[in-house]
């Protein structure tokens, strides 16, 4: 195609929330006889999933312990289910198992789950708990264990492919996708906030608006609109915090056990669901029965064909320094920086064997290749969508992004005038509000 020096819709970034909106935006466009998917334009500086997105582990699940993300899940769950096929979507259902310091917590997702209708089983007691995962794993032996939060929907999808699978939907739509594009920078009209033109490295797009879903590198179109780089924060005592770092990077640790997927089937002989294992036991070396650990450590893990083997990872780690001079690119395995660490790699096959006897000794099949990212949070790591200038949308995902399939769907109808309920929590004004989300006592920053 020829280069376009116009669209009414530009959506930077061909990953998750990208297309997503890309699609349902020509959806809604053609139900209210408001245009076509002609009118909306996606780009990407790389290609399709080319970036968090093609890499992601691929997890879909409930288990939030807040209620507005436990809600948007819900939506976004369902729409993986709708489209199993195209989006390359494992059913396989999602497991949290914790111990005595987080039974409180899920014990209320529990109750809010049951609450909006969203199946799952919820066992408590230790004996009971042990009981339960063993009539699943007959090797089962993780201790300490007191609660399993068993949610029958969720599951995993096969990165790369669903998203090109999304991008297929969305083409059929007639969306237009180019890849290869590099945003320079915005144009603002004259004397107005308002965004008149993308620049790219191939030229000017004129727009009439445009979505901004870039996963990683929101941090640098953040700035590129000109939006605050530090900002106070409302803490829940009602105190402001000055000059609070907008952005902060983790390195996302995940790797892949190199095992045949029939060595890992329930007792039935079936896939397993995707196991979440948060624990305060303490953790010792499967190579040498040193103490790792006494620190509360959690682990997620499931067998995938795509991968080779049982797929997971562990707890983030945050990247020191100044978020503006972290390198994003090159990202993901081809980073020579921000890859899983061999520290990781012994953490997590230890904790797999932990966890299950049929994985003790396996810490020499682990795939000694480049794997994991950086993921951009927010200030209380928890999502931004908004609308940032008059007419650009950011969605800002902090790292919460593959499974929100939904979000694209609720963005479409917010850009047709239609306000979502569900994406309300997630205003960026809730920072000065000290309308912030609720924390959970998981090792994970974005549970």
């Amino acid at each position: 195609m020829a280069f376009p020096t116009s669209a009414r819709f530009v959506i930077i970034g061909a990953g998750i929330h990208g297309l997503s909106t890309a699609l349902h935006l020509a959806r809604g466009l053609k139900a209210r006889q408001a245009g076509t998917g002609a009118d909306i334009l996606v780009i990407d500086k790389g290609g399709i999933a080319a970036g968090a997105s093609g890499i992601a582990c691929g997890v879909v699940r409930n288990n939030y312990f807040q209620p507005a993300m436990r809600e948007l899940m819900a939506h976004s769950v369902a729409l993986w289910e709708e489209n199993r096929e195209a989006l390359h979507y494992n059913p396989v259902g999602y497991m949290q198992i914790s111990p005595e310091a987080m039974h409180g917590d899920v014990a209320a997702i529990h109750a809010e789950q049951q609450a909006i209708g969203y199946e799952s089983t919820f066992v408590e007691g230790e004996a009971d708990s042990a009981r339960y995962m063993r009539g699943l794993f007959d090797d089962w032996q993780a201790k300490g264990i007191t609660s399993v939060l068993h949610e029958k929907r969720g599951g995993y999808a096969h990165n790369a492919a669903a998203i090109c699978g999304l991008a297929g939907m969305a083409e059929a739509e007639g969306v237009r996708i180019l890849t290869g594009v590099t945003v320079k920078g915005f144009t603002f009209g004259h004397n107005s906030d308002a965004i008149v033109a993308v620049e790219t490295d191939r030229g000017r797009i004129e727009c009439g608006e445009i979505v901004v879903a870039p996963g990683p590198w929101v941090r640098d179109f953040w700035a590129m609109l000109d939006l605050p780089g530090r900002i106070t924060v409302r803490d829940a005592t009602g105190e402001d915090i000055d000059d609070v770092p907008m952005w902060r990077f983790w390195q996302l640790e995940e790797g892949v056990l190199g095992v045949p997927l029939s060595d890992f089937r329930t007792n039935e002989g079936q896939a397993p669901p995707v196991l979440h294992v948060d624990s305060d036991a303490p953790l010792v070396s499967d190579v040498d029965g040193s103490l790792i650990t006494e620190e509360m450590w959690g682990i997620y893990y499931k067998p995938d064909p795509q991968f080779g083997g049982i797929q997971g990872g562990a707890s983030p780690y945050p990247v020191e320094g100044d978020a503006d001079t972290v390198a994003l690119d090159p990202y993901g395995p081809a980073s020579p920086e921000f890859v899983s660490s061999p520290e990781f790699a012994h953490m997590w096959a230890s904790a797999l064997a932990h966890c299950h006897k049929r994985f003790e000794g396996m810490s020499h099949r682990y795939k000694r290749e480049p794997s994991g990212g950086l993921g951009c949070f927010t200030p209380d790591s928890f999502p931004v969508f908004d609308r940032m200038r008059p007419n650009a949308y950011m969605i800002a995902d902090s790292n919460h992004g593959y499974k929100m399939l939904g979000v694209g769907q609720l963005v479409a109808c917010e850009l047709l005038g239609e306000p979502s309920a569900l994406l309300a929590p997630f205003r960026f004004d809730r920072y000065a509000a000290g309308a912030l989300h609720p924390v959970s006592h998981s090792p994970f920053p974005w549970s």
